[in-house]
């Protein structure tokens, strides 16, 4: 079984920076961190950036040009660069992952985001 953990999160105002890192431990032969989604309160969980095994990358059109999804294949780790954080990237951001073998997915505890005015 894997565990995925996120951490990074925080209080920032708008304007600043903030990275974000998803740490799958456990076995993770054969497993895939795919990327970052992200929930604000009262709305569906979304789409924030993506990352193959090959290290293409797809962003979300709300923050492309201000997040860059990144990996470390030999630490487990994704990482999301997150610049010019806007009050509306606030939500609690999750990472999600998959054995390629399998069809279910895997998903952190999620971190906390707040951005400030």
């Amino acid at each position: 079984q894997v565990q995925l953990v996120e951490s990074g999160g925080g209080l920032v105002q708008a304007g600043g920076s903030l990275r974000l890192s998803c740490v799958a431990s456990g076995d993770t032969r054969s497993f895939n961190i795919i990327g970052w989604y992200r929930q604000a309160p009262g709305k569906q969980r979304e789409l924030v950036a993506t990352i193959d095994s090959g290290g293409r990358t797809n962003t979300a059109d709300s923050v492309k040009g201000r997040f860059t999804i990144s990996r470390d294949n030999a630490k487990n780790t994704v990482y999301l660069e997150m610049n010019s954080l806007k009050p509306e990237d606030t939500a609690v951001y999750y990472c999600k992952g998959r054995y390629i073998w399998a069809l279910s997915n895997f998903w952190g505890q999620g971190t906390q985001v707040t951005v400030s005015f």
